[in-house]
């Protein structure tokens, strides 16, 4: 890779981490559904995931 690109690059990345703008992934530990539970003990909003509607714990797909 070209020295110049992965200065271009290492630039863009503290650029966007000095705004703040850096996504930090987070431990999920609790079952996926519309709020989930982090490590550090915190629930947040789910809008990232294939249940993040909740249906998974439906009881008519549970059944299913």
């Amino acid at each position: 890779m070209d020295d110049r690109f992965r200065e271009h690059m290492a630039a863009e990345l503290a650029a966007i981490e000095t705004a703040g703008l850096t996504k930090h992934e987070r431990l999920i530990c609790t079952p996926q559904g519309a709020h989930v539970g982090v490590a550090g003990g915190r629930e947040v909003l789910n809008l990232c995931a294939n249940n993040y509607l909740g249906l998974a714990q439906h009881p008519a797909v549970n059944a299913a």
